[in-house]
């Protein structure tokens, strides 16, 4: 059977809860086609990756439980489950480590080693910056216990202006970042302005 790429999408659509989780997947993939155009790497393993790698964070496969919560490797559990996902759907099963390896590696501090990785883990930083950042941190606010008030996020906004563009290992990925890192700014030099010193 060849590879049901539908499948995949399906089954995310069913499990990212909220449901604004779903988004993330799609734009992810379109952003690493952008950052590999011009290189070459296996498709498939990209696109498998990019929609399987947070399967772990979706309400329904994490621990509700927040003292659980907190220590919980959402990377170790998707890894442990991506594999029969990928069976099921007549993904080439000599792949799978190579899907493996992009979702253990696609968080910024990691060090990604294939190509492929590399452009999913470029991707997901840039999926942190610019109006997509803003809307995915803010929208955790009150529903994360790591994000309790919007001074929290602000804090994770400007941490990720200033921390993670220098993390992009690759120029298509630097390039697309300065629009959105302008964006970012922008914002947190308004936000400076309008929050009254009340923002909480």
């Amino acid at each position: 059977m060849p590879f049901q790429r539908d499948e995949l999408v399906e089954y995310i659509r069913r499990a990212a809860r909220p449901e604004d989780k779903y988004g993330h997947q799609p734009r992810l993939y379109s952003l690493a086609c952008e950052v590999g155009r011009g290189l070459a790497f296996d498709d498939d393993v990209v696109y498998a990756a990019a929609w399987l790698h947070d399967l772990g964070v979706f309400v329904g496969h994490r621990p509700e439980d927040p003292a659980l919560l907190a220590h919980w490797d959402h990377v170790a559990y998707t890894v442990d489950r991506v594999p029969g996902i990928l069976i099921r759907a007549g993904f080439e099963a000599t792949k799978i480590p190579a899907v493996l390896e992009v979702i253990r590696t696609h968080q910024p501090f990691d060090e990604p080693v294939t190509v492929e990785a590399t452009i999913v883990r470029d991707a997901d930083i840039l999926e942190q910056l610019g109006s997509i950042g803003i809307l995915r941190a803010v929208a955790k606010v009150g529903r994360d216990t790591r994000y309790p008030t919007f001074t929290s996020v602000r804090a994770v906004l400007e941490k990720a202006m200033k921390t993670l563009p220098s993390q992009l290992r690759l120029e298509s990925s630097k390039r697309l970042a300065e629009g959105k890192v302008r964006t970012l700014q922008v914002f947190l030099e308004s936000l400076a302005i309008e929050d009254q010193g009340s923002l909480y």
